[in-house]
This record gives structure tokens, C-alpha cells and sequence, in this order.
């Protein structure tokens, strides 16, 4: 069964190609690719890696976690499903306008 690794901190200029022919060097690779911002086309900065095995996705990450590509260390892991992942607090926006109540000042006040 085949294992999948999250790439993360990848140079923005990295291609699926790219991303392949560098796990390579740890075994076999089954599928390797960078995502894009489905808008503008552009890396996301992070992709994924499956290996055929545990073996050789472990000696992926082994090798390649702080890897230094293109000046980045980049991060490896096993990729975990959306479920799995740390829930974040929701984001708390700060002030959202509106009126701020009192009189308003300006020029022609009597």
C-alpha cells in the first residue's frame, strides 16, 4: 500500500517534475506533485509525495526533512487526511466599522 508525504516549504518555483526526480533519490515514487492556487496558477509552496511503501517513504522522510532546495529547508511528513488535521481556533476579526455612536465633527458644525 502506498504511503503519502506532505512537501512543505517548497521553493515557489518547484514543478511536479522536479518534486519526483529528488524523491527519487529515496526510492521509488508513485505520484509527486506541488499545488497551485487555483486562481493565479502559482505554487502554494507545499505538495505531496506518494511512496510504494512504508520503507521507502520512511527513508524519504529521513533524507529529506530540512533538505535544503533552492535556499528553503523544506518539511516532510506523513501527510495526514483532512480530518486528522489540529483544528485552529476560528480566525477573530478586530474592529468591523460601523458607526462608533457620539456626534460627528467636521466643518459647518453648530
Amino acid at each position: 500500500m502506498s504511503k503519502k508525504l506532505y512537501v512543505g516549504n517548497l521553493p515557489y518555483d518547484t514543478t511536479d517534475d522536479q518534486l519526483r526526480e529528488i524523491f527519487s533519490g529515496a526510492g521509488a515514487v508513485d505520484s509527486a506533485s506541488v499545488l497551485t492556487d487555483k486562481f493565479t496558477g502559482r505554487s502554494r509552496g507545499f505538495g505531496f509525495v506518494e511512496m510504494p511503501n512504508d520503507e521507502e517513504a520512511l527513508a524519504a522522510v529521513e533524507k529529506y526533512n530540512g533538505y535544503d532546495m533552492g535556499g528553503r529547508a523544506i518539511v516532510v511528513n506523513e501527510a495526514r487526511p483532512m480530518g486528522e488535521r489540529s483544528e485552529r481556533p476560528p480566525m477573530r476579526g478586530g474592529d468591523r466599522g460601523g458607526d462608533r455612536g457620539g456626534r460627528s465633527g467636521g466643518f459647518g458644525r453648530r
